[in-house]
């Protein structure tokens, strides 16, 4: 499968290719020289919830600091 660079140096990647390697809109590929050859791999995209989830140790349940937060809301109306 062949592309043209266009003026600004951007490539369309054929559609056959993107989907048969799962290539989508605001997919990071890395992109490096081998042996005279362009090459480009997909990053796969750490979950950026999952990367923090479980990060923040709190004193209590999550439920008891929500209703902590509703009650000050209350007081303060």
């Amino acid at each position: 499968m062949k592309a043209i660079v266009a003026e600004r140096g951007q490539v369309t990647i054929p559609k056959p290719l993107r989907e048969r390697l799962g290539i989508t809109p605001r997919t990071a590929p890395d992109f490096f020289e081998e042996d005279g050859r362009l090459v480009a791999v997909k990053v796969v995209a750490e979950d950026s919830v999952a990367a923090v989830t479980g990060c923040i140790q709190l004193a209590k349940p999550v439920d008891g600091v929500i209703e902590e937060m509703r009650e000050s809301i209350r007081e303060s109306r």
